[in-house]
């Protein structure tokens, strides 16, 4: 009779006391330490949402940044009387791939010798490394300060306009 009192106590003890008790007992986490956890987790996530999109409002500030420098850089240029030319204006070009996006335009030529006698003429200034940039309509462009930034391209146009081998109707060659 004993055992079935210590049986029938132990099942009413079971029933009475939380699972929380018995998890203690096995050294297995209690819902209150599982909720601790489960808050932690959804903190880090929320962190992580919020750094997400607080990086992607950074990256598109720099966007616009980026976007009113170059319309400030265009408007520049159009005050200084410059002009930016696509080469799809110019027949297109005849070399598939330049190095950068911009080329200040120094001279055009549609013989070749002029515009190599350009090139040596640039060099003898040493500090410009030229380039020949060939269009499908046969002219011969010579192009300096190569550049992937418009602003950047508007001051190296702003640079050339100051050397000896530079003419007045320099322009800037946006290759796309």
């Amino acid at each position: 009779m004993k055992k079935s009192y210590i049986l029938l106590a132990l099942a009413v003890l079971m029933t009475v006391t939380s699972c929380d008790f018995m998890r203690r007992l096995a050294g297995r986490p209690t819902s209150e330490d599982i909720e601790v956890a489960r808050l932690e987790i959804l903190r880090i996530q929320k962190e992580a949402e919020v750094a997400a999109e607080q990086a992607r409002l950074d990256s598109i500030k720099q966007v616009q940044k980026e976007l009113q420098d170059s319309l400030a850089a265009y408007d520049s240029l159009r005050q200084e009387v410059g002009s930016i030319l696509n080469p799809a204006e110019l027949g297109g070009l005849f070399s598939s791939k330049l190095e950068a996006r911009y080329y200040v335009i120094v001279g055009a030529f549609r013989a070749r010798s002029n515009a190599e006698g350009m090139v040596e003429r640039i060099n003898k200034e040493g500090e410009y490394a030229p380039a020949l940039i060939n269009f499908r309509n046969g002219m011969i462009a010579v192009g300096v300060c190569p550049r992937n930034k418009v602003q950047d391209a508007v001051q190296a146009l702003k640079e050339v306009r100051e050397e000896s081998f530079c003419p007045k109707d320099v322009w800037i060659l946006v290759n796309e």
